[in-house]
């Protein structure tokens, strides 16, 4: 049996965060709490490929107490808040960047917040922290076509690789939300694992593009974190994320067979 690995997912780190993104952000001041706690409890920190790498090499054991540190979005508070204490602590991290809502030439207008530029994430690659890929515009893509799906995830791709010089190796789905079919395109663009949300322990058994996370959130206390980072009563903590998730999963799937439907007719 391999060892379930809480992965988890930060977003915004901000004292001041506007309304779209203040219950996804946590505090730089709880965010270090966060951090001291894991340093504490002796958790040993991993980057997303990292611990893709080990489970797909048989005989190579993770590290004690492993868990991820994952950031979505590009919000610049990752920069101006987090990456001190993650170097404080010399803990790796995974960002997962919408490109088309970062700061720069690609910039869409999309961004929620104050996001980051991309010297920003160049200093934020250079301090030890994976940059992986989010797409290009944050859309739900089980909802888009096979082109616009395929745009979303090869833009992304190309973007990072022309900014950083390295192709990003990780994904995470925004929203949280896949289908075989995304997962599909997701390994067919090149990426090599990627992460979903499903506020559940990460294991070896979900498979490479299917990694659950735990959510970090404003209302998150040091206690709850500290239950989530040792994997305890998570599915009592996420209840009703989980109940609201199979729901909207009915919906979605409803509205897929509608468009295909209307698409025949056409």
């Amino acid at each position: 049996m391999s060892t379930p690995v809480p992965i988890l997912m930060y977003h915004s780190v901000a004292r001041e965060p506007n309304d779209a993104t203040r219950e996804l952000s946590v505090t730089p001041e709880a965010f270090a709490e966060q951090l001291a706690a894991v340093a504490d409890l002796g958790l040993t920190p991993l980057t997303t490929a990292e611990l893709a790498a080990i489970w797909r090499s048989p005989g190579r054991a993770l590290p004690e107490r492993p868990v991820l540190i994952t950031f979505d979005d590009g919000y610049e508070g990752v920069h101006r808040h987090a990456l001190p204490v993650l170097a404080k602590h010399g803990f790796p991290s995974t960002l997962f960047v919408s490109t088309g809502w970062l700061r720069g030439a690609y910039d869409t207008g999309g961004g929620l917040d104050t996001m980051l530029g991309w010297d920003e994430v160049r200093a934020l690659a250079g301090a030890g922290t994976e940059i992986g890929g989010h797409s290009h515009t944050h859309p739900q893509l089980d909802q888009l076509d096979d082109d616009a799906l395929g745009f979303e995830l090869l833009r992304c791709k190309e973007i990072v690789a022309d900014e950083l010089g390295a192709v990003p190796q990780s994904f995470a789905y925004p929203y949280g939300y896949s289908s075989r079919r995304v997962r599909a395109a997701v390994r067919g663009a090149g990426f090599a694992q990627s992460l979903a949300v499903g506020n559940g322990l990460a294991r070896r058994r979900q498979g490479p593009y299917a990694l659950q996370r735990v959510t970090v959130r404003r209302v998150t206390g040091i206690e709850e974190f500290t239950r989530l980072v040792e994997g305890r009563a998570i599915a009592r903590n996420f209840a009703g994320d989980r109940a609201l998730t199979k729901g909207y999963a009915l919906v979605r799937r409803a509205r897929q067979v509608r468009r295909k439907a209307i698409r025949t007719r056409v």
